[in-house]
Protein backbone atom coordinates (compact mmCIF):
# COMPACT_ATOMS: atom_id res chain seq x y z
CA UNK A 1 0.00 0.00 0.00
CA UNK A 2 1.12 3.25 -0.97
CA UNK A 3 1.49 6.43 1.87
CA UNK A 4 0.82 10.33 1.39
CA UNK A 5 2.61 12.39 4.15
CA UNK A 6 0.89 15.12 5.51
CA UNK A 7 1.37 18.19 7.92
CA UNK A 8 -0.84 18.29 10.94
CA UNK A 9 -3.75 19.41 11.31
CA UNK A 10 -4.72 18.28 8.19
CA UNK A 11 -3.74 14.50 8.49
CA UNK A 12 -5.78 14.33 11.53
CA UNK A 13 -8.63 16.00 9.74
CA UNK A 14 -8.98 13.19 7.56
CA UNK A 15 -10.35 10.96 10.38
CA UNK A 16 -12.42 14.04 11.41
CA UNK A 17 -14.71 14.93 8.44
CA UNK A 18 -12.03 16.23 5.65
CA UNK A 19 -13.24 14.08 2.55
CA UNK A 20 -11.07 16.30 0.07
CA UNK A 21 -7.01 15.98 -0.37
CA UNK A 22 -6.33 19.26 -2.39
CA UNK A 23 -3.42 19.09 -4.23
CA UNK A 24 -1.62 21.01 -7.27
CA UNK A 25 -1.32 17.48 -8.88
CA UNK A 26 -3.59 15.05 -10.40
CA UNK A 27 -3.51 11.02 -9.27
CA UNK A 28 -0.48 9.23 -11.15
CA UNK A 29 -1.74 7.89 -13.90
CA UNK A 30 0.65 4.55 -12.88
CA UNK A 31 0.07 1.83 -10.12
CA UNK A 32 -3.58 4.36 -9.43
CA UNK A 33 -7.30 3.02 -10.03
CA UNK A 34 -9.73 4.23 -7.69
CA UNK A 35 -10.91 3.50 -5.00
CA UNK A 36 -7.65 2.70 -3.79
CA UNK A 37 -6.77 2.51 -0.17
CA UNK A 38 -3.72 4.32 1.07
CA UNK A 39 -1.90 4.68 4.45
CA UNK A 40 -2.04 8.50 5.61
CA UNK A 41 1.56 9.86 7.40
CA UNK A 42 1.41 12.71 9.58
CA UNK A 43 4.80 14.44 8.74
CA UNK A 44 7.23 16.03 11.68
CA UNK A 45 5.67 19.99 10.78
CA UNK A 46 2.60 21.34 12.13
CA UNK A 47 0.68 23.63 9.75
CA UNK A 48 0.02 26.61 12.13
CA UNK A 49 -1.85 28.42 8.87
CA UNK A 50 -4.17 25.70 8.46
CA UNK A 51 -5.03 25.08 12.47
CA UNK A 52 -6.23 28.83 12.31
CA UNK A 53 -8.39 28.08 9.35
CA UNK A 54 -10.05 25.04 10.75
CA UNK A 55 -10.72 26.84 13.81
CA UNK A 56 -11.74 29.65 12.61
CA UNK A 57 -14.30 27.71 10.31
CA UNK A 58 -15.22 24.79 12.61
CA UNK A 59 -18.65 25.43 12.19
CA UNK A 60 -18.62 25.47 8.57
CA UNK A 61 -16.79 22.22 8.62
CA UNK A 62 -18.65 20.38 10.83
CA UNK A 63 -15.46 19.39 13.73
CA UNK A 64 -13.90 21.05 16.71
CA UNK A 65 -10.38 20.75 16.50
CA UNK A 66 -8.02 20.63 19.47
CA UNK A 67 -5.37 23.31 20.84
CA UNK A 68 -2.67 23.06 18.25
CA UNK A 69 -0.70 21.58 20.99
CA UNK A 70 -2.74 18.99 21.99
CA UNK A 71 -0.90 14.85 21.80
CA UNK A 72 -3.76 14.04 18.99
CA UNK A 73 -1.37 15.76 16.63
CA UNK A 74 0.60 12.91 16.23
CA UNK A 75 3.60 13.49 13.86
CA UNK A 76 6.57 11.24 12.14
CA UNK A 77 4.07 8.42 11.38
CA UNK A 78 1.37 6.53 10.04
CA UNK A 79 -1.71 7.27 11.85
CA UNK A 80 -3.97 5.48 9.51
CA UNK A 81 -5.75 4.86 6.07
CA UNK A 82 -8.08 6.05 3.33
CA UNK A 83 -9.86 4.97 -0.03
CA UNK A 84 -9.30 7.25 -2.61
CA UNK A 85 -12.28 7.20 -4.70
CA UNK A 86 -12.09 10.30 -7.40
CA UNK A 87 -9.58 13.43 -8.37
CA UNK A 88 -11.68 16.24 -9.26
CA UNK A 89 -11.46 19.24 -10.36
CA UNK A 90 -14.37 20.79 -8.79
CA UNK A 91 -16.65 19.47 -5.87
CA UNK A 92 -19.14 20.49 -3.08
CA UNK A 93 -17.03 19.75 -0.18
CA UNK A 94 -16.26 22.47 2.03
CA UNK A 95 -12.34 21.41 2.08
CA UNK A 96 -12.02 21.67 -1.37
CA UNK A 97 -9.54 24.35 -2.98
CA UNK A 98 -8.07 22.45 -5.88
CA UNK A 99 -6.99 22.72 -8.46
CA UNK A 100 -7.24 18.93 -7.54
CA UNK A 101 -8.94 17.08 -5.06
CA UNK A 102 -8.58 13.46 -4.06
CA UNK A 103 -11.63 12.48 -2.80
CA UNK A 104 -11.27 10.21 0.40
CA UNK A 105 -14.01 7.63 1.88
CA UNK A 106 -13.71 5.44 4.62
CA UNK A 107 -11.18 6.61 6.98
CA UNK A 108 -9.77 4.51 9.95
CA UNK A 109 -7.70 5.88 12.62
CA UNK A 110 -5.02 3.29 14.01
CA UNK A 111 -5.42 3.60 17.76
CA UNK A 112 -1.53 2.94 17.86
CA UNK A 113 0.65 5.17 15.49
CA UNK A 114 3.25 3.71 13.16
CA UNK A 115 6.63 5.37 13.55
CA UNK A 116 7.76 6.00 10.04
CA UNK A 117 9.72 8.52 8.25
CA UNK A 118 7.71 10.42 5.40
CA UNK A 119 8.44 11.64 1.72
CA UNK A 120 7.06 13.88 -0.79
CA UNK A 121 4.06 12.68 -2.97
CA UNK A 122 3.03 9.14 -2.48
CA UNK A 123 5.94 6.73 -1.43
CA UNK A 124 6.09 2.64 0.36
CA UNK A 125 6.52 3.08 3.66
CA UNK A 126 9.55 1.47 5.20
CA UNK A 127 8.17 0.52 8.71
CA UNK A 128 10.83 -1.14 11.21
Amino acid sequence: MKALSLRQPMAWAIFHGKDIENRTWKLPAYGFSPPDRIYIHASKEFDMEHWRWIADNDNRLCTFIPDYDSPVFVRGALIGEVDIVDCVRNHSSHWFFGPYGFVLRNPIEYKIPIPCKGKLGFFTPEVK
